[in-house]
Formats: structure tokens, sequence, C-alpha cells
């Protein structure tokens, strides 16, 4: 079985890097098809790739089948110290070296969603309030970002303003936000322990997440994807724990909690907990208790989107967002195969898309310059006309439509793609006229130390892997491999939300882009410990 597991992951290894190098240098297939030498060049380097993934599989699979892990005791006062209280020990260490980033970037960095957050909180023009039809024209904050949390952001804002100024409001935030961050990542660390992961491990994790700067700068960052990912993690932490120990009263709590959390920090969080929490039904015989936990926590989804959203009068979000895929196969079609389209088709397309601008703005790594020209007055009629010409395409050119899929996509499953960033630039949207005082302080040498460190850490050998999505992809691959190979079917299910993340991903309007993996990102290095290291019974 384990040679069948190897096989298979070598192939896909193999297939990732082969397909995403053609799509990194050609955009589509032409680089393995185009031509006899190309299709032998590729299948000669398939072959090679694959006789390497397979070695270095088995050379791995060997070295954790033979590997004795520690299970020594810490000698060293301060390690002795880490090992008995290790949510504090860990709290005091992340805040140390976690202080430069907060006091360089006072009081807080933003990006571009949350200044459309903030000026819908104000009721400032924004060009999100009018990507949708208005449930009323006085309320202009939509659910295109979670409405929880731009109420969340503006009422610290606000309360900074009344106490000092905007920018200490936004510090609040920061702060609310960072001190979730430490928390949420000590209380996995004193997980660790409470499995009987080694020190050693744990110390490990203590250093990934100190001096690993995607932490850091994510904690300090004010996006939606910060809390969520802190929320993501706990519910790992929930799930595993749900899987080893059973459900009791306070643990079904604690999940309704968490996964409330979820949907109203990420507008798809709702799938995260949908499509991996039914998986503890298998086998179980307190299926009763765990229906009850799902029904409750999707009652109180359609509670919150049908009933308390509406009755705010704020807007649902636009229909388009579900729409990436087709809209960037139909922009792919137009560019390659528009003479096949009858003006009957044209118009039908430019029912819901603008069918002049998608043509000039197909980016084949963003779907949202075309998803931007999407019509907000379109009918389902429209919808579903729309759908018919989609498919009439799908069934001409079918290799155009999964070349559009794959060219949006391929950098979350090919490690030579990356697209690493982080947030560290002051944005000077936020005018002072619009009573909105956001600004950093003065420590400008500090800001740009800290940023190079940022900006050149996945460019660090070895450790720098840890910001590569493409082999954090390939990682949890490896696990479920691992696992599979161990008989630990069950330890699979906690990989789901992680796997259900990359699935969102696929949906999503952006190639290999590092703030919808962060879930991933930073839930890897744990889920790494808690499986690889976990000791087998005799």
């Amino acid at each position: 079985m384990e040679k069948r597991t190897i096989n298979i992951l070598s192939i896909l290894y193999s297939l990732f890097i082969i397909i995403g190098l053609s799509f990194m240098v050609n955009g589509d297939f032409s680089l393995i098809t185009n031509s006899i030498i190309n299709i032998l060049i590729s299948t000669i380097s398939f072959i090679m790739l694959f006789f390497l993934f397979k070695y270095i599989l088995i050379l791995s699979s060997k070295y954790l089948d033979k590997y004795k892990f520690p299970d020594s005791n810490p000698q060293n006062k301060l390690l002795i110290l880490f090992d008995k209280h290790p949510i504090l020990f860990s709290i005091i260490v992340m805040f140390i070296c976690w202080l430069p980033y907060i006091i360089a970037y006072y009081p807080g960095i933003i990006n571009k969603d949350n200044v459309f957050q903030i000026k819908q909180y104000f009721g400032i023009d924004n060009k999100y309030s009018y990507y949708v039809n208005l449930i009323d024209s006085t309320q202009i904050i939509t659910n295109h970002h979670p409405y929880f949390h731009t109420i969340l952001l503006g009422t610290c804002i606000k309360i900074g303003k009344e106490l000092f100024s905007t920018n200490f409001g936004f510090f609040l935030f920061t702060i609310l936000q960072a001190s979730t961050f430490i928390f949420t990542l000590s209380y996995s660390i004193y997980y660790l322990k409470k499995n009987n992961i080694n020190y050693h491990y744990r110390l490990i994790l203590l250093m990934i997440y100190s001096f690993v700067p995607f932490f850091p700068f994510y904690a300090i960052t004010l996006v939606k994807d910060s809390l969520y990912t802190c929320y993501f993690l706990l519910y790992l932490i929930i799930l595993h724990s749900t899987l080893k120990e059973g459900i009791t009263i306070k643990k079904s709590i604690q999940i309704i909690i968490i996964a409330v959390l979820l949907f109203l920090f990420r507008n798809n969080g709702i799938y995260t907990f949908l499509l991996s929490f039914p998986f503890l039904l298998i086998n179980n015989k307190k299926v009763g208790k765990y229906l009850i936990i799902i029904l409750i926590v999707f009652g109180s989804y359609k509670t919150y989107n049908n009933i308390i959203l509406p009755s705010l009068k704020v807007t649902p979000t636009s229909i388009r967002e579900a729409l990436s895929i087709p809209f960037q196969q139909t922009a792919r079609y137009i560019n390659y195969h528009e003479k096949d389209l009858s003006q009957k088709d044209k118009k039908i397309i430019n029912n819901v898309l603008n069918y002049k601008k998608i043509k000039k703005n197909y980016k084949p790594e963003l779907s949202d310059p075309v998803k931007n020209t999407f019509n907000k007055d379109s009918s389902k009629k429209d919808l579903k006309a729309y759908l018919g010409v989609w498919f009439k395409g799908l069934l001409k050119h079918p290799v155009t439509y999964i070349e559009a899929t794959i060219g949006n996509i391929y950098g979350y499953f090919c490690p030579l793609k990356t697209n690493w960033y982080i947030y560290h630039e002051y944005r000077t949207e936020l005018k002072e006229e619009d009573n909105i005082d956001y600004h950093f302080n003065s420590l400008e040498t500090l800001r740009l130390i800290i940023s190079g460190y940022g900006v050149l850490f996945p460019y660090i050998p070895f450790i720098g892997l840890l910001a590569n999505i493409g082999i954090n992809t390939w990682l949890l691959l490896f696990l479920i491999h691992y696992l599979f190979n161990k008989k630990r079917f069950k330890d699979i299910i906690c990989l789901a939300p992680s796997l259900i993340t990359l699935l969102v991903c696929i949906a999503s309007p952006a190639n290999t882009y590092f703030r919808y993996v962060l879930p991933i990102m930073m839930s890897n290095p744990f889920l790494t410990l808690l499986i690889i290291t976990k000791k087998e019974p005799k």
C-alpha cells in the first residue's frame, strides 16, 4: 500500500512541476505539447522527476519509520519553565519578539480591503457599495467584506477617535488582533504538550511562531483573514480533540462558538465547518449529538445571513464572487475563439459582463478585472442564458476552459511559482478630510529593516520554504500519505479544513495569493508536528 501511495504522490508532484512550468513560461500547455521535441523533453523530464520524488519519498518514509523521537525531560531551568508553563512562556517570548513590529508599524498595517471597509463604516463613497444594488441607499455597508469584521474594525476606530484619535483606534484593533494571535499560537503549543509531544518540537514551533515573519506581520495587519486564521487553527485543535476524546457538552459549546466565528470573519468560513465536521459521524455511536451541533451552526448561519443582516439593511455579496471560474473561462474563450461566437451569444454575454472590456481586461492569473465588469442589474434569466453560452463553449473548446482554470490556480500546487508578500507599506487612500487620520510613526529606519527581513525571508535556504505556497500544498499531501500508511485514517479528518481551504483557493479570483492560504501556512507547522512526532502505540 505504501508503494502505491508513494507512486501516486510522485506522479502528482511531477505533474505539478511540468504543468506549472509550462504555464509560468507560456500561460498554457504549449511548452509541453506544441512540438514533438517538447513532448519528448516533457516526457523525459516527467520520468526523471517521478523517480527523483519516489526516491526522496522512500527515503523520507524509511527515516521516519526508524527515527526515535526523543523522550527526555528538559534540564535547563528556562526549558523547565517552558515545559511547565507552555502558554505563559510562549506568550512572553512571542510578545518580546513581535514588539519591534508593533512599535515600528504603529498603529497597525492596513490593506486596500481595509480602506473600503473603513469608508463603508463611516459612510464614505467607495466602489464596493456600488458593485451591488443596495437594499437601502442609506446603508452602504455590504457583506462583500464580512459585515461583522467591518463593524468591529470601525467600532475600534470610533472608540479611539473619541478617546484620543482615529490613529489610536486603529491601534486598539491591532492590540485585539495581535493578542488573539499570540494566545491562539501559545495554546497550540500547549496542545502539543497535552498530546505528549516532546518539548524539543514544541520549542521548534515556538521559534517558528516568533521568527518567521508572516506570523507577526499578519498579526498586525488588519485584514479579515488574520482573525479568521486564528479561529481556523482553534477549529483544527478542537476537531483533533473531539476525534481523540469524544464529545462533551463543554466541547459542543466550544465547537459551536468557533464555527460561528469562522463564518462571521470570512463569508466562506461556513464551508470549512460544513465540509469537515460531518466526517466525525463516520463509525460514531453518538450521531445525535454531532447532528445537533451541525444543525445549530447551520441554523445560526442562516439566521445571521437571512434575518439579521437583512434587518440591518446590509446588502449581501454579489453572485459574481462565486463565478470567478466561468467568467475567466469566458474571457479566455473570447480572446482565442471569438469567431465561434454569434452576435446573439455576444449579446447574452454582454448582459452579464461588459463584452468589450473583458477581452482587454483578461489577465490569466487574476479574474478581478473581468469580474469587475459584471452587470449588477443582470437578472436570473440573464445568468441562465449566459451559462448556456458558457456550456456551448465548454463543448467546443474544453482545453481552453481547462487552461483558463489552471492559469488561475497552478501556483497553489507548483513550488516554482512564488508570490510571497507581506503588507508593510503605508496606504494613502484614507484622507484627513474624511476625518480619518491614519499614519505611521517616525521610525522609518526600523520599518525598513523589518520589512527587508520580511521580503527576503523566502530566499533563506530551507527555512524560507515555510513561505512557499506550493511546498505547503505538497506537505499536506505528504501528511495524507503518511497517515494513510500508518492506518491512522481518523486523523486524516484533521486535514480536511486545510484541504477545503485549498479548494476555496481554486475557486478564488487570484493565483498564488498568500492571504487566501494563510490558514494553511499558519497551521501546517503545528499539524506536521502533531502528526509526525506522535508516539505510535507499541
